[in-house]
C-alpha cells in the first residue's frame, strides 16, 4: 500500500499547482521547453487557515480549493508534491481569481450582429 501525502499550507499560505505553459505562440510557432514561459496561472489545490493579524485573530482566505488564480510572475516557492512543481504562495501573491466567460467578447459582437441583420 502507498502513502499519499498531504499538504496542508499554515497561516494565509496557498498551495498552487500551475496551469502549462503555452506549448505554441498564436502564430503556431511550436516552442521548445527552454523558451516557455513560467506559468503564472494554476489552481488552488490546498488554502491555510489564514493570517494572523496583532489582535490575535484570524483575517479570512479569499481563495478557495479549486479556482483558477493569476499569481506574481516570481512570488512563492516551489515545492514538489507527488512528483510535480507546485507553487507556495501567500495570499497577497495572487493577483486574480480566473473565471471562464461563457462567451468572448468577439462571438458576442457577431451574435449582435446577425440579430441586426436578421431584423433587415
Amino acid at each position: 500500500m502507498t502513502k499519499t501525502k498531504t499538504v496542508k499550507p499554515l497561516f494565509d499560505n496557498v498551495l498552487i499547482k500551475p496551469l502549462e505553459a503555452e506549448e505554441k505562440t498564436p502564430s503556431g510557432i511550436i516552442l521548445p521547453d527552454s523558451a516557455k514561459e513560467k506559468p503564472q496561472v494554476g489552481v488552488v489545490m490546498a488554502v491555510g487557515p489564514g493570517a494572523v493579524n496583532d489582535d490575535g485573530k484570524t483575517i479570512p482566505m479569499v481563495v478557495k480549493i479549486g479556482q483558477k488564480v493569476m499569481y506574481k510572475k516570481w512570488g512563492g516557492n516551489e515545492v514538489k508534491v507527488e512528483g510535480e512543481e507546485w507553487t507556495m504562495v501567500e495570499q497577497k501573491d495572487i493577483l486574480a481569481v480566473v473565471e471562464e466567460d461563457k462567451k468572448n467578447a468577439y462571438e458576442e459582437v457577431l451574435e449582435m450582429s446577425k440579430k441586426l441583420n436578421a431584423r433587415r
